[in-house]
């Protein structure tokens, strides 16, 4: 992998906030939900949040470092940091006493210093005992959080610690996790699917030293890869030469060669919901390949055989309840009706075919070009995004999923 480094933008960052009350250990089932819908959370306890729930508990759940004090880590500003990537930050369960402090505009720990920075939504979750929750003051500060624009949702009424019962309770996870996919706009299409994204050029080598090649640089389909996960999706990547990047949350498996690629697509497409198939795949590759570097006034020919058209081969296996989507590049005007051939000939349910005339596209942010249904629609894009492109990709592949799979 080569290049200058893929920034995928920011989107699915979440900061789970987690004050001193009975109710963090729920906030454990949370994390796991937030997860199952593509979100990247980062846990930020209260000190005294840890007698209930421990560090390592969190950074096992999250997969990331937890931190609680503003002096950790002190290098990197922690909590302007965390403000700066996160997109929205819930803090579950919020106790009376925090309450207090953000409705005083306090700072004076890792958690309301990074509230305090940033300027994303935050979704506060109260849980505590009744007297607590319809105390004068608790009230003043709810009211007055949610005039500044904070989301406080009611505690549930039932059962507390020990024999106490009311209003005060943790919600119920599904309550919490509907209202911050109300918030960041964010909608699992693919929660629980698994999506299998092919990203980049495959590399033929000639000798030790050269290798027939093309100019993908993979950002089209790690934008598909990055939006699939934002939709909730289990994703891997069979990744063939691309520019640097890194996926947080994916599987990702690296290939060079054609056949390499056939032969990992082969093995994980059957496990998979959906395959997307926008790796640029060499049409060719030598018929040997020397051990030792070709000196150049031998170097004169090279004879070729044709590489197995991946796409066209997975087209076969495809079972009834699995959706294909292919890609095409074309350099004709009339890449529609190219692109749509393509589409029957592979047996795709998808195909986006986009016009790379005098190298446009490759290695860019943006592109043009129509996503092609085999339900004979089409969608058209000139000069958007690469991730605008994705995102309509992976809501046609949920739309076409809940089609086949009834």
């Amino acid at each position: 992998m080569a290049g200058s480094p893929i920034i995928f933008p920011r989107g699915r960052e979440i900061v789970l906030g987690v004050s001193a009350g009975i109710a963090a250990y729920k906030s454990c089932d949370v994390l796991r939900r937030l997860q199952d819908h593509g979100f990247l959370v980062t846990v930020v306890p209260t000190e005294s949040s840890l007698n209930f729930v421990g560090k390592a508990t969190w950074q096992a759940l999250s997969g990331r470092n937890v931190h609680t004090s503003v002096w950790e880590n002190s290098a990197e500003v922690s909590h302007v940091a965390l403000a700066d990537r996160a997109d929205l930050i819930v803090i579950a369960p919020a106790t009376a006493d925090l309450i207090s402090r953000l409705a005083q505009g306090r700072a004076d720990d890792l958690l309301t210093t990074t509230v305090i920075a940033s300027g994303c939504p935050v979704l506060i979750v109260p849980a505590m005992h009744p007297q607590m929750w319809l105390n004068q003051a608790t009230v003043a500060n709810v009211e007055l959080l949610r005039k500044r624009g904070f989301t406080v949702l009611d505690p549930a009424v039932g059962r507390l610690t020990g024999k106490d019962s009311g209003i005060g309770r943790f919600p119920e996870t599904k309550i919490i996790i509907d209202k911050v996919l109300e918030l960041s706009n964010s909608v699992a299409v693919l929660m629980n699917r698994k999506v299998l994204v092919t990203a980049g050029g495959t590399i033929e080598p000639i000798d030790p030293v050269r290798y027939i090649g093309n100019r993908s640089s993979g950002r089209q389909g790690l934008a598909v890869a990055y939006e699939a996960l934002r939709a909730g999706a289990e994703v891997t990547v069979i990744a063939g030469q691309t520019d640097y990047f890194e996926l947080e949350g994916a599987r990702v498996l690296e290939v060079e060669t054609a056949e390499e690629m056939l032969e990992l697509v082969e093995a994980e497409f059957s496990s998979h919901d959906s395959l997307v198939m926008s790796a640029a795949v060499a049409d060719a590759r030598p018929v040997s390949s020397a051990e030792g570097k070709i000196k150049k006034e031998s170097f004169t020919k090279i004879e070729l055989l044709e590489n197995p058209d991946i796409l066209a081969s997975i087209g076969k296996l495809k079972r009834a309840n699995q959706v294909v989507v292919g890609f095409a590049a074309e350099t004709e005007s009339n890449l529609v009706e190219l692109g749509r051939d393509k589409l029957v000939r592979k047996g795709a349910d998808l195909l986006y075919v986009n016009n790379v005339a005098q190298g446009a596209v490759f290695g860019s942010d943006s592109t043009s070009g129509a996503l092609l249904s085999v339900d004979g629609s089409s969608e058209f894009f000139d000069n958007v995004s690469k991730h605008e492109v994705a995102r309509r990709i992976v809501n046609g592949i949920a739309k076409r999923l809940e089609l086949v799979n009834g």
